[in-house]
Protein backbone atom coordinates (compact mmCIF):
# COMPACT_ATOMS: atom_id res chain seq x y z
CA UNK A 1 0.00 0.00 0.00
CA UNK A 2 1.81 3.49 -1.09
CA UNK A 3 1.74 5.93 1.49
CA UNK A 4 -0.27 8.97 1.80
CA UNK A 5 -0.04 12.90 2.97
CA UNK A 6 -1.44 13.88 6.09
CA UNK A 7 -2.78 17.28 5.86
CA UNK A 8 -3.16 18.82 9.70
CA UNK A 9 -5.61 22.02 9.31
CA UNK A 10 -6.13 25.11 11.25
CA UNK A 11 -9.95 24.63 11.46
CA UNK A 12 -13.06 22.90 10.41
CA UNK A 13 -13.45 25.57 7.51
CA UNK A 14 -10.25 24.98 5.75
CA UNK A 15 -10.53 21.01 6.44
CA UNK A 16 -14.34 21.07 4.33
CA UNK A 17 -12.31 23.60 1.29
CA UNK A 18 -9.58 21.49 1.37
CA UNK A 19 -12.11 18.12 0.94
CA UNK A 20 -14.13 20.14 -1.66
CA UNK A 21 -10.93 20.39 -3.46
CA UNK A 22 -10.33 16.67 -3.12
CA UNK A 23 -6.54 17.17 -1.99
CA UNK A 24 -5.37 13.75 -1.61
CA UNK A 25 -4.48 12.01 2.04
CA UNK A 26 -5.89 12.33 5.09
CA UNK A 27 -6.79 15.33 7.40
CA UNK A 28 -6.35 15.96 11.00
CA UNK A 29 -8.48 18.92 12.09
CA UNK A 30 -6.94 20.98 14.80
CA UNK A 31 -9.71 22.69 16.77
CA UNK A 32 -7.15 23.92 19.83
CA UNK A 33 -6.40 27.75 21.21
CA UNK A 34 -3.51 27.43 22.39
CA UNK A 35 -2.71 30.96 22.44
CA UNK A 36 -4.97 31.31 25.27
CA UNK A 37 -5.15 29.40 28.88
CA UNK A 38 -2.83 27.38 30.68
CA UNK A 39 -0.49 24.85 28.99
CA UNK A 40 1.60 22.02 29.89
CA UNK A 41 5.21 20.93 27.75
CA UNK A 42 3.84 17.78 27.52
CA UNK A 43 0.43 17.80 25.09
CA UNK A 44 0.94 13.99 24.95
CA UNK A 45 -0.76 13.74 27.85
CA UNK A 46 -3.83 13.45 30.23
CA UNK A 47 -2.70 15.89 32.26
CA UNK A 48 -2.85 18.28 29.40
CA UNK A 49 -6.60 17.51 28.26
CA UNK A 50 -7.89 17.49 31.53
CA UNK A 51 -5.97 21.11 32.03
CA UNK A 52 -7.69 22.46 28.68
CA UNK A 53 -11.25 20.98 29.53
CA UNK A 54 -10.81 22.59 32.48
CA UNK A 55 -9.70 25.96 31.10
CA UNK A 56 -12.62 25.49 28.35
CA UNK A 57 -15.07 25.31 30.38
CA UNK A 58 -14.27 28.02 32.77
CA UNK A 59 -13.71 30.79 30.35
CA UNK A 60 -15.97 29.87 27.89
CA UNK A 61 -18.34 27.07 29.41
CA UNK A 62 -17.31 25.09 26.22
CA UNK A 63 -17.42 21.10 26.79
CA UNK A 64 -14.71 19.46 25.21
CA UNK A 65 -15.40 15.64 23.94
CA UNK A 66 -12.41 14.10 25.20
CA UNK A 67 -13.12 11.36 23.03
CA UNK A 68 -13.92 12.89 19.85
CA UNK A 69 -10.29 14.61 20.07
CA UNK A 70 -8.49 11.40 20.90
CA UNK A 71 -10.43 9.73 17.58
CA UNK A 72 -9.14 12.89 15.74
CA UNK A 73 -5.89 12.58 17.02
CA UNK A 74 -5.54 8.71 16.44
CA UNK A 75 -4.28 9.86 12.68
CA UNK A 76 -1.28 10.43 14.78
CA UNK A 77 -0.53 6.79 15.89
CA UNK A 78 -0.38 5.48 12.77
CA UNK A 79 2.59 7.27 11.01
CA UNK A 80 3.78 4.14 9.50
CA UNK A 81 0.41 4.87 6.68
CA UNK A 82 2.24 8.56 5.76
CA UNK A 83 5.15 9.73 3.67
CA UNK A 84 4.77 13.75 5.07
CA UNK A 85 2.85 16.13 6.64
CA UNK A 86 1.60 19.46 5.87
CA UNK A 87 0.69 21.99 8.66
CA UNK A 88 -1.65 24.50 6.96
CA UNK A 89 -1.67 27.70 9.35
CA UNK A 90 -1.75 31.22 9.17
CA UNK A 91 -0.44 34.49 9.86
CA UNK A 92 -1.70 35.23 13.24
CA UNK A 93 -0.84 34.05 17.05
CA UNK A 94 -3.63 32.24 17.08
CA UNK A 95 -2.63 30.48 14.35
CA UNK A 96 0.89 30.46 15.29
CA UNK A 97 0.67 28.93 18.80
CA UNK A 98 -1.32 26.18 17.67
CA UNK A 99 0.91 25.58 14.64
CA UNK A 100 3.71 25.12 17.09
CA UNK A 101 2.02 23.08 19.57
CA UNK A 102 1.14 20.70 17.13
CA UNK A 103 5.03 20.39 16.00
CA UNK A 104 5.75 19.83 19.61
CA UNK A 105 3.33 16.85 19.73
CA UNK A 106 4.92 15.01 16.35
CA UNK A 107 8.00 15.25 18.71
CA UNK A 108 6.75 13.88 21.79
CA UNK A 109 4.75 11.32 19.71
CA UNK A 110 8.39 10.69 17.72
CA UNK A 111 7.28 10.89 14.54
CA UNK A 112 10.00 11.82 12.14
CA UNK A 113 8.12 12.61 8.85
CA UNK A 114 9.18 15.51 6.47
CA UNK A 115 7.28 18.49 7.41
CA UNK A 116 5.72 20.97 4.97
CA UNK A 117 4.14 24.64 5.81
CA UNK A 118 1.36 26.28 4.05
CA UNK A 119 0.99 29.55 5.57
CA UNK A 120 -1.10 32.46 4.17
CA UNK A 121 -0.83 36.32 5.20
CA UNK A 122 0.09 38.93 2.66
CA UNK A 123 -0.93 38.38 -0.62
CA UNK A 124 0.12 40.21 -3.95
CA UNK A 125 -2.56 42.56 -5.04
CA UNK A 126 -4.42 42.94 -1.48
CA UNK A 127 -3.84 45.28 1.14
CA UNK A 128 -5.85 43.52 3.79
CA UNK A 129 -3.57 39.82 5.26
CA UNK A 130 -5.58 36.99 4.30
CA UNK A 131 -6.43 33.64 6.38
CA UNK A 132 -6.28 30.44 4.25
CA UNK A 133 -10.01 29.91 4.33
CA UNK A 134 -10.54 33.43 2.86
CA UNK A 135 -8.15 32.45 -0.27
CA UNK A 136 -9.38 31.83 -3.61
CA UNK A 137 -9.20 28.12 -4.83
CA UNK A 138 -6.17 29.30 -7.37
CA UNK A 139 -4.52 31.01 -4.54
CA UNK A 140 -4.95 27.99 -2.16
CA UNK A 141 -3.43 25.77 -4.92
CA UNK A 142 -0.73 28.65 -5.26
CA UNK A 143 0.12 28.41 -1.71
CA UNK A 144 0.04 24.53 -2.02
CA UNK A 145 2.55 23.90 -4.49
CA UNK A 146 4.67 26.66 -2.92
CA UNK A 147 4.57 24.80 0.35
CA UNK A 148 7.70 25.19 2.67
CA UNK A 149 9.76 22.30 4.65
CA UNK A 150 10.77 23.13 7.79
CA UNK A 151 14.38 22.15 8.39
CA UNK A 152 15.87 20.63 11.77
CA UNK A 153 16.80 24.63 12.86
CA UNK A 154 12.72 24.96 12.38
CA UNK A 155 11.64 22.72 14.45
CA UNK A 156 13.97 23.20 17.22
CA UNK A 157 13.26 27.06 17.08
CA UNK A 158 9.09 25.59 17.51
CA UNK A 159 10.45 23.21 20.39
CA UNK A 160 12.23 25.82 22.60
CA UNK A 161 9.70 28.30 22.25
CA UNK A 162 6.90 26.28 23.66
CA UNK A 163 9.24 25.21 26.80
CA UNK A 164 9.14 29.26 27.15
CA UNK A 165 5.31 29.84 26.64
CA UNK A 166 4.72 27.01 29.23
CA UNK A 167 7.45 28.01 31.97
CA UNK A 168 7.65 30.96 33.83
CA UNK A 169 9.40 33.98 31.72
CA UNK A 170 8.57 35.17 28.98
CA UNK A 171 11.06 37.36 28.12
CA UNK A 172 13.18 34.25 27.20
CA UNK A 173 10.59 35.12 24.12
CA UNK A 174 12.64 38.04 22.75
CA UNK A 175 15.73 36.62 21.62
CA UNK A 176 13.55 34.84 18.97
CA UNK A 177 12.03 38.14 17.85
CA UNK A 178 15.08 38.45 15.70
CA UNK A 179 15.96 34.84 14.88
CA UNK A 180 15.13 34.29 11.11
CA UNK A 181 13.38 30.63 10.25
CA UNK A 182 10.58 29.90 7.87
CA UNK A 183 8.16 31.69 10.26
CA UNK A 184 8.35 34.47 8.14
CA UNK A 185 5.26 36.07 10.72
CA UNK A 186 6.90 34.50 13.69
CA UNK A 187 8.22 37.99 14.88
CA UNK A 188 5.18 39.53 14.57
CA UNK A 189 3.15 37.16 16.31
CA UNK A 190 5.91 37.30 19.66
CA UNK A 191 5.50 40.59 19.61
CA UNK A 192 1.77 40.82 19.88
CA UNK A 193 2.12 37.91 22.47
CA UNK A 194 4.16 40.31 24.97
CA UNK A 195 1.81 42.88 24.46
CA UNK A 196 -1.39 41.14 25.64
CA UNK A 197 -0.11 41.65 28.98
CA UNK A 198 -1.06 44.69 30.99
CA UNK A 199 0.49 47.98 30.05
CA UNK A 200 2.74 49.26 32.81
CA UNK A 201 1.20 52.50 33.09
CA UNK A 202 -2.25 51.99 31.97
CA UNK A 203 -3.08 48.18 33.12
CA UNK A 204 -4.74 48.17 29.81
CA UNK A 205 -3.08 45.67 27.28
CA UNK A 206 -3.24 46.61 23.26
CA UNK A 207 -6.65 44.66 22.39
CA UNK A 208 -8.35 46.43 25.08
CA UNK A 209 -6.82 49.68 24.26
CA UNK A 210 -7.95 49.21 20.58
CA UNK A 211 -11.44 48.71 21.72
CA UNK A 212 -11.53 51.45 23.88
CA UNK A 213 -10.01 53.97 21.09
CA UNK A 214 -12.50 52.62 18.99
CA UNK A 215 -15.55 53.70 21.53
CA UNK A 216 -13.82 56.69 21.58
CA UNK A 217 -13.26 57.74 18.29
CA UNK A 218 -15.90 55.85 15.79
CA UNK A 219 -19.85 56.25 15.51
CA UNK A 220 -20.62 52.65 17.45
CA UNK A 221 -24.22 51.81 18.38
CA UNK A 222 -24.08 48.80 19.86
CA UNK A 223 -21.87 46.09 21.04
CA UNK A 224 -22.05 43.81 18.43
CA UNK A 225 -21.33 46.58 16.61
CA UNK A 226 -17.61 47.08 18.53
CA UNK A 227 -17.28 43.47 18.34
CA UNK A 228 -17.61 43.45 14.60
CA UNK A 229 -14.71 46.73 14.71
CA UNK A 230 -12.94 44.36 17.02
CA UNK A 231 -12.72 41.21 14.71
CA UNK A 232 -11.53 43.29 11.51
CA UNK A 233 -8.74 45.72 13.26
CA UNK A 234 -6.90 43.33 15.66
CA UNK A 235 -3.75 43.12 13.55
CA UNK A 236 -1.77 39.52 14.44
CA UNK A 237 -3.80 38.26 17.31
CA UNK A 238 -6.78 36.10 15.11
CA UNK A 239 -8.77 35.90 17.70
CA UNK A 240 -12.70 35.28 17.35
CA UNK A 241 -15.45 35.94 18.43
CA UNK A 242 -15.67 34.09 21.85
CA UNK A 243 -12.60 35.91 22.91
CA UNK A 244 -13.41 39.30 22.03
CA UNK A 245 -16.98 38.83 23.56
CA UNK A 246 -15.12 38.42 26.23
CA UNK A 247 -12.38 41.49 26.01
CA UNK A 248 -15.73 43.49 25.73
CA UNK A 249 -17.70 42.51 28.59
CA UNK A 250 -14.35 43.26 30.55
CA UNK A 251 -14.12 46.28 29.41
CA UNK A 252 -17.87 47.39 30.38
CA UNK A 253 -17.08 49.54 33.64
CA UNK A 254 -15.18 51.85 30.87
CA UNK A 255 -18.54 52.01 28.89
CA UNK A 256 -21.80 53.67 28.70
CA UNK A 257 -24.54 52.75 26.64
CA UNK A 258 -27.18 55.52 26.10
CA UNK A 259 -29.07 56.48 23.04
CA UNK A 260 -28.38 53.52 21.13
CA UNK A 261 -24.53 54.66 21.09
CA UNK A 262 -21.72 53.74 23.19
CA UNK A 263 -19.12 56.16 24.56
CA UNK A 264 -16.56 55.96 27.32
CA UNK A 265 -17.11 57.07 30.73
CA UNK A 266 -15.00 58.76 33.07
CA UNK A 267 -12.89 55.91 33.90
CA UNK A 268 -12.34 55.12 29.92
CA UNK A 269 -10.97 58.55 29.32
CA UNK A 270 -9.00 58.11 32.17
CA UNK A 271 -7.68 54.33 31.34
CA UNK A 272 -6.77 56.08 27.89
CA UNK A 273 -4.50 59.28 29.32
CA UNK A 274 -2.69 56.69 31.61
CA UNK A 275 -3.90 58.56 34.99
CA UNK A 276 -4.21 55.48 36.98
CA UNK A 277 -3.14 51.53 36.50
CA UNK A 278 -6.60 50.17 35.73
CA UNK A 279 -5.34 46.53 35.84
CA UNK A 280 -6.39 45.17 38.95
CA UNK A 281 -9.48 46.90 37.81
CA UNK A 282 -10.14 44.17 35.22
CA UNK A 283 -11.63 41.10 36.10
CA UNK A 284 -8.74 39.22 33.72
CA UNK A 285 -7.84 36.37 35.45
CA UNK A 286 -6.78 34.84 31.96
CA UNK A 287 -3.18 32.43 31.64
CA UNK A 288 -0.93 32.41 28.44
CA UNK A 289 0.91 29.06 29.06
CA UNK A 290 2.45 29.16 32.03
CA UNK A 291 1.98 32.25 33.31
CA UNK A 292 -1.17 34.47 34.68
CA UNK A 293 -1.58 37.55 33.07
CA UNK A 294 -1.54 38.89 36.50
CA UNK A 295 1.71 38.35 37.11
CA UNK A 296 3.69 40.67 34.27
CA UNK A 297 3.27 43.59 32.18
CA UNK A 298 4.54 45.01 29.37
CA UNK A 299 6.84 48.07 29.73
CA UNK A 300 6.64 49.97 26.88
CA UNK A 301 9.97 51.77 27.94
CA UNK A 302 11.90 48.58 28.38
CA UNK A 303 10.06 46.83 25.97
CA UNK A 304 9.84 43.53 27.82
CA UNK A 305 7.70 42.30 30.55
CA UNK A 306 8.34 43.08 34.41
CA UNK A 307 7.13 42.07 37.70
CA UNK A 308 3.43 43.28 38.27
CA UNK A 309 3.34 45.59 41.56
CA UNK A 310 -0.15 46.03 42.23
CA UNK A 311 -1.75 49.32 42.00
CA UNK A 312 -5.22 49.57 43.52
CA UNK A 313 -5.92 53.27 42.30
Amino acid sequence: MSKKTLHITNGSSLTSILKDLEFSGDILTWEEMLCEGPTIANINSDEFLKLRTSFFNSFYDIDLNIEEIKEEFDLLNHPENYSEIILWFEYDLFCHMNMIGVINLLHQKKINLPLFLVCSGRIEGEKTLKGLSELSQSQLKKHFNNKVKLTSEDIDLALSIWDIYCGKDHNLLRPYIVKSSNFIYLTNCLKAHLERFPDSVTGLNVLETNILEMVRDMDIKSKNQLLGYALNYQGYYGYGDLQFSRIIKMLSIFISVENDSLSLNREGYEALLGQHNFSTKINNDMFFGGISIHDFQFNKKQNKLVKTILNDN
